[in-house]
C-alpha cells in the first residue's frame, strides 16, 4: 500500500483552561479515501481537524501531510495543500461579493488576474453557483453560503478536504444538495460529524472518538451496527438504520 497521505501519531492538545481535547490520537488516511470523525460533543473532533491545516499545532505528537511533518516551516504549504470548511460558512465569507470570496485565496498566493479568474469560474461551477458570483454573501441562504465557502477552498485547488459539520443548519434540499456536491468530489476528504445518515452516504470508513481517544476505526456500516461502541460513546445508529417505531422495518 503508498504511503499515507495523512498520518497522525500520538496526537495530544490540551487547551489553556486545561480541557484535555485530543489525547493520544493516531490515524492514517490514504488518497482518496472519505473517512468520517464522529463523536459526542467536546470528543475532540474539531481540534483534531484544526490540526491537519496548521490552524493548531502540535502540542506532543506528529501530524505529517504527504511526506511533510507540519511545523512552523512546512505551515504555507501545509494550509495550499488540506482546504478546511468549517462549521459556520460565515467564518469563511466577508468579501462584498462571492466572487471576491472565491478569489481571495489565489490572489493571496500572486497568481495572475488571468489565473485567478479562471479559478473562481471553475470552483464556482463547480459547486453550482456561478449565477450568484456577484451577489454579497451575507444574502444568500444557508445552503448557498455552504457552497460558496466550499468553492472558495476549492479554488486553492487542494488535494485533501477538510470539513467541520458541514451539513449544519442546513434545510433537507439543501443537505441533499451538499451530499451530492461532495460525493462527486474526487479529493481525499475528512469530514466530522453529527448527521450520522451524511456519513453513512459518503464515508466508506469511519473513526469513533470518546473523550479525546480514538475508540474504533473500520467500515461505516461495521461501526454503526455495533450498538455497544455507540453507546459506550454518546452515539445512536442513524435514522435510517433504526427500526421504524410503527412497523419495527429499518429503512436502509
Amino acid at each position: 500500500m503508498s504511503p499515507p497521505l495523512v498520518e497522525v501519531r500520538d496526537l495530544i492538545h490540551t487547551y489553556p483552561d486545561g480541557t484535555a481535547a485530543v489525547r493520544g490520537v493516531s490515524l492514517a488516511l490514504h488518497r482518496g479515501e472519505t473517512v468520517a470523525v464522529i463523536g459526542a460533543n467536546g470528543a475532540g473532533k474539531s481540534t483534531l481537524l484544526l490540526h491537519l491545516n496548521g490552524s493548531l499545532t502540535p502540542q506532543s505528537g506528529t501530524v505529517r501531510i504527504g511526506d511533510m511533518p507540519l511545523t512552523t516551516a512546512t505551515l504555507g504549504t501545509i494550509r495550499r495543500t488540506v482546504g478546511m470548511i468549517f462549521q459556520d460558512p460565515d467564518d469563511q465569507l466577508f468579501m462584498p461579493t462571492v466572487a471576491e470570496d472565491v478569489a481571495f485565496g489565489p490572489l493571496n498566493l500572486g497568481l495572475p488576474p488571468d489565473e485567478v479568474a479562471a479559478r473562481v469560474e471553475r470552483a464556482l461551477q463547480r459547486v453550482g453557483v456561478a449565477h450568484l458570483r456577484q451577489r454579497p454573501p451575507y444574502k444568500l441562504s444557508g445552503g448557498e453560503k455552504r457552497a460558496v465557502a466550499i468553492a472558495t477552498v476549492l479554488a486553492m485547488t487542494p488535494d485533501i478536504l477538510v470539513m467541520d459539520e458541514p451539513s449544519a443548519s442546513l434545510d433537507p434540499r439543501a443537505r441533499r444538495m451538499l451530499i451530492e456536491l461532495l460525493a462527486g468530489l474526487g479529493h481525499t476528504k475528512i469530514i466530522a460529524a453529527h448527521d450520522l445518515d451524511l456519513v453513512l452516504d459518503l464515508c466508506e470508513r469511519t473513526i469513533v472518538l470518546r473523550e479525546g481517544r480514538v475508540m474504533a476505526d473500520g467500515p461505516t456500516r461495521d461501526i454503526f451496527s455495533n450498538e455497544q461502541l455507540l453507546a459506550a460513546s454518546h452515539l445512536e445508529k442513524p435514522l435510517r438504520m433504526q427500526a421504524c417505531p410503527a412497523c419495527g422495518r429499518k429503512t436502509g
